[in-house]
């Protein structure tokens, strides 16, 4: 019951005060912190999937619901994308030391579960045995589904029974099976060979070394990254770009595996300092209000276009030039922004399609509900405690709010790294 009441009074009540709507005859909801609203949504969005994958009823319990332009792919690749998206996000928060707080209580009960998901996912007689083995979408989230682990090696990589993990590491060699195109794909492929090389496996540098010289070769300048050969205006620098390409080469120099002649030790802060200067293009783009631009493909897949700066923040690396303070109030706002809309979750507490509420036609011809779950990329500073500075620094408006309210606000140039 604990559990329940933390999410309640955490999502519910920031919910009602984020919306700016007045209640007729109803009592003002109490302030949360943003900790706690943020804390208390993305248990909102965890709970279903992981509690019923920790039994093994997710594809029991989870209607599917596609784009209406779906291409026709096997729609069980709908489980994989909600359980790997979902976690790859939820990881850092179940970093945190174990403590008996309402939030602490939800993370172990959380950890647990994701612990039992994992053993679900890869056990072919399991009914939760996602598709590894059909379509090549399973490449695309097999890169979130190591990701986490790489995330959250200790909570959620070394407690997993041998067999569990001889499976998973079987089942990621598998997918060597499936060529990417030249297109962000290369990174889903990069990632999973060095969370081979992190647990100790034998891995394929000749993946991990294309794709980083193809992503130098795609840097368009000022901290944005073409999507291969043509410049797109959306968020995959985003949604995928540079947190897997950060995160890869964040193993790579701290193991320092020799191979070729790429030195991680050069390309690691280059690529952070790349990854800073879009975050504040980021940062930039939220209106004063919590909006942002609804631009390009998978728009559907809401917050997860602040992962950089929710990265940046858990890494504690975020740009000179944004305060803990802005960044934490815009993604705040930014969430209220966007789930404030009770039709971002079907009755049963699953995702929708949509964006801002529920609208399916806004999706891609590969959209799924369990596409949707990438947006707990925009919870990373959750694995951040809550004594820490970026969630008790002074709240200070962002760059918007200063500019549409008559305050003084820095000017932007474009950087030559």
């Amino acid at each position: 019951m604990q559990r329940r009441d933390f999410l309640l009074s955490a999502v519910t009540g920031a919910a009602a005060v984020g919306a700016g709507r007045a209640v007729a005859a109803k009592p003002k909801a109490p302030l949360v912190s943003d900790r706690a609203y943020m804390a208390g949504l993305l248990q909102k969005i965890a709970e279903p999937v992981l509690s019923n994958m920790a039994k093994g009823e997710l594809k029991k319990n989870f209607a599917l619901e596609v784009s209406p332009t779906w291409d026709g792919r096997d729609r069980h690749v709908a489980y994989m994308e909600a359980f790997a998206r979902l976690i790859s996000g939820v990881a850092p928060w179940l970093t945190l030391p174990e403590d008996d707080t309402a939030e602490g209580r939800v993370r172990r009960k959380l950890t647990q579960d994701v612990l039992q998901s994992y053993v679900h996912s890869v056990d072919p007689q399991s009914p939760d045995y996602l598709l590894w083995r059909g379509h090549g979408q399973a490449l695309v989230d097999s890169a979130y589904f190591t990701n986490a682990l790489m995330r959250a090696p200790k909570q959620l990589w070394e407690p997993l029974d041998a067999t569990t993990q001889s499976r998973i590491v079987a089942e990621i060699k598998g997918l060597r099976r499936i060529s990417p195109p030249y297109t962000n794909w290369l990174l889903f492929a990069a990632m999973n060979e060095v969370f081979l090389l992190m647990i100790g496996e034998d891995w394929d540098p000749m993946r991990v070394d294309l794709t980083i010289k193809k992503m130098e070769e795609w840097y368009a300048g000022d901290g944005w990254v073409a999507d291969g050969t043509k410049f797109h205006f959306d968020y995959y620098n985003a949604y995928v770009i540079y947190p897997m390409l950060v995160e890869i080469l964040e193993v790579l120099a701290r193991l320092k595996p020799a191979f070729n002649n790429l030195r991680p030790e050069i390309e690691l802060p280059k690529w952070q300092k790349r990854m800073q200067r879009y975050g504040e293009h980021l940062e930039r783009f939220i209106s004063p209000t919590g909006t942002y631009p609804p631009i390009g493909r998978s728009l559907t897949y809401r917050t997860a276009a602040f992962q950089p700066l929710a990265l940046l923040a858990w890494r504690k690396a975020l740009p000179s030039k944004l305060s803990e303070g802005q960044v934490r109030a815009a993604l705040t706002a930014v969430h209220r922004a966007i789930f404030t809309e009770a039709s971002n979750f079907t009755a049963d507490g699953y995702l929708t399609i949509g964006f801002a509420g529920h609208h399916p036609e806004l999706g891609d011809w590969y959209s799924n509900n369990g596409s949707m779950y990438i947006t707990s990329g925009g919870f990373l500073a959750l694995g951040l405690p809550e004594s820490d500075s970026f969630w008790t620094s002074p709240t200070e408006d962002w760059t918007q709010k200063k500019a549409f309210s008559g305050k003084g606000f820095p000017k932007d140039y474009p950087v030559d790294y």
